[in-house]
C-alpha cells in the first residue's frame, strides 16, 4: 500500500483532531496579523458607527438585549463593542430586557468585559448616572407601546430592585422622546421587527438593530426604507462594528478561527480527492 493509499485509509478521528486544533488555536491569537485587513464594514454597520459618532456627549441611548446563551456567540460582541463605543462617546445607556435572560446577558458583559476595560476605567463610570439595567419586563411589544407614553411605568424598579425614578440617570428621562437611540441585540420575538413597528413607526424614535445571521434578512429590508439607521448581523456584522470602532473583541477572533477551519476543511477535501484519482484503478 503506498502513501497515497494509506492517506485514504487515514482513520477519520485523525481528522477530526485537524480540524478541532484549526478551531481553537485561533481562538488564543488576540491579534490575528493581517486578518483584520480582510473583514469587510458593510454600509449598515459603517451607518450606524457614523450615528453614533454624530450624538453629543450625554445622548441617552437604549440598548434592548432580547436574546439569551444559546446566541451569546454572535450577539454578545455586537453588545460589547457598542457599549464601548457608546461610553467612549460620553454618552448615557440604558440597558433593558423583553426576554427573562437578556438584562443578565448586559450585566455580564459590563461586569466582565466593559467595566474591566482599562480605556473604560478612565472614564470611572457610576452606576445610575452612566449606566442604568432595568431589568426585564414581560408582555413583549406591549411593553414597547407603554415605554412610548412612560418608561418608569413600564419598568418601575430596576435590575437591582431600586425604584426607576430614584436613578440620577433616569429623573430626566419620561419616554422616548428622551431617547435618541434604541439599539436591539436580537434573536428572534419580540425583536428588531417589534421596535421597529411599536416604537421607530409610532414614536418617531431612531431604531438600529444587531440580529442574528439568520433573522438578518427578515429585518433587512427595513434599511431600505430608513425605518432602520443601521444593521448588524451575524458574527460578520460584529467584527464590522469591532473593525470600524477599534474595539478589538472577540467577533474577529471568532472569526479568525472560523477562517482557518474552512480552510482546513477545504485542504483536506483537497487532499482527498487527490489521493482518489491517483489511487483509482489500483490494487490494495
Amino acid at each position: 500500500m503506498d502513501f497515497w493509499q494509506k492517506l485514504l485509509a487515514l482513520d477519520r478521528r485523525y481528522i477530526f483532531v485537524l480540524v478541532a486544533l484549526a478551531l481553537l488555536i485561533p481562538l488564543f491569537i488576540t491579534s490575528p496579523s493581517g486578518f483584520l485587513k480582510k473583514i469587510d464594514v458593510s454600509p449598515p454597520v459603517k451607518s450606524l458607527y457614523d450615528y453614533v459618532e454624530k450624538l453629543p456627549p450625554g445622548s441617552k441611548v437604549m440598548i434592548a438585549f432580547d436574546y439569551d446563551p444559546p446566541t451569546t456567540p454572535e450577539l454578545q460582541p455586537m453588545a460589547v463593542s457598542f457599549l464601548k463605543h457608546c461610553f467612549m462617546k460620553d454618552l448615557k445607556v440604558i440597558m433593558i430586557g423583553l426576554w427573562p435572560q437578556g438584562p443578565v446577558q448586559a450585566q455580564f458583559a459590563m461586569e466582565n468585559e466593559i467595566l474591566v476595560d482599562e480605556s473604560i476605567k478612565a472614564k470611572n463610570l457610576k452606576y445610575g448616572v452612566d449606566y442604568v439595567n432595568l431589568g426585564f419586563q414581560a408582555g413583549n411589544e406591549f411593553v414597547i407601546l407603554r415605554m412610548g407614553t412612560d418608561i418608569a411605568s413600564a419598568f418601575p424598579v430596576d435590575y437591582f430592585s431600586t425604584r426607576t425614578k430614584e436613578l440620577p440617570l433616569m429623573k430626566d428621562v419620561k419616554n422616548f422622546d428622551n431617547i435618541r437611540l434604541i439599539y436591539n441585540l436580537s434573536a428572534g420575538y419580540p425583536g428588531t421587527y417589534e421596535w421597529v413597528i411599536f416604537a421607530g413607526d409610532r414614536f418617531g424614535v431612531k431604531i438600529a438593530g444587531g440580529n442574528t445571521a439568520v433573522q438578518y434578512p427578515h429585518n433587512s429590508p427595513y434599511l431600505q426604507t430608513g425605518q432602520l439607521v443601521g444593521l448588524l448581523g451575524g458574527m460578520q456584522g460584529a467584527a464590522g462594528y469591532e473593525k470600524v470602532s477599534g474595539y478589538l473583541g472577540k467577533a474577529t477572533r471568532y472569526m479568525f478561527s472560523q477562517a482557518v477551519s474552512h480552510a482546513m476543511v477545504v485542504l483536506l477535501i483537497i487532499i482527498g480527492n487527490v489521493a482518489y484519482f491517483i489511487t483509482r484503478g489500483r490494487k490494495t
